[in-house]
């Protein structure tokens, strides 16, 4: 007899980690194509400031970063 309620938390579970990656990806490139488009229009009129819009397009990174971590954590809830 197989148990449903097992396959369907594993699912539900995965479904999830999968939510997490995809959110945080998604996320992530919409505020850096806002980010690079208002980037784009400051280093043509002040080259000098390319520096710090570097630093402005890379923190919307953590949120994929983020989300990686809790798909993976969803993960090895399924394996332990």
């Amino acid at each position: 007899m197989v148990d449903l309620g097992t396959g369907i938390a594993t699912a539900g579970i995965a479904i999830s980690a999968a939510a997490a990656i995809i959110g945080g990806a998604f996320g992530t490139a919409m505020a850096q194509s806002a980010i690079g488009t208002a980037g784009m229009g400051v280093i043509a009129e002040r080259p000098e400031e390319a520096g710090k819009l570097l630093i402005w397009l890379v923190i919307p990174e953590t949120i994929v970063i983020f989300g990686f971590v809790i798909g993976i954590l969803l993960a090895l809830k399924i394996t332990g």
